[in-house]
């Protein structure tokens, strides 16, 4: 049971890796273009990061990370077999390494926010409601 708890992170951040892919892939191929910011549409992998490192319990860049890793190449395969694409292998290999980056990054944020809430909740343990600390 606990060796599965493990594997929910990867699967997870592989599910939703592929789906902001191909959601960026197939309804948002012009709409970044036309406002001048092409590449904007990364910053949408920083969600399958954070949410993969909420749901692992242990290891919660390294499950995120494992999971992105495995689905670029899919990622790369599918789109080179069905869909018509104007960058080269080249670029699109060097896109995916970047949605890769920015899922750990997702990570990264979700265990910077959490370990600053963590810290603040300490703090206010520590002190009470008037601001001086326990004596």
């Amino acid at each position: 049971m606990r060796s599965e708890r493990g594997w929910t992170g990867v699967i997870c951040c592989f599910l939703l890796f592929i789906v902001v892919f191909f959601s960026l892939l197939l309804h948002m191929k012009g709409a970044f273009r036309a406002s001048g910011a092409p590449e904007l549409g990364l910053l949408f992998f920083l969600i399958p990061g954070a949410v993969a490192s909420f749901i692992s319990p242990r290891r919660r860049l390294l499950r995120p990370l494992v999971g992105a890793i495995l689905a670029a190449p899919l990622c790369m395969v599918l789109m080179r077999l069905f869909f018509y694409s104007e960058r080269s292998f080249w670029q699109e290999l060097a896109w995916l390494f970047s949605a890769v980056f920015w899922c750990a990054l997702g990570a990264l944020c979700f265990l910077f926010v959490t370990t600053l809430l963590r810290l603040k909740n300490r703090d206010v343990d520590a002190h009470p409601l008037d601001g001086h600390p326990k004596d």
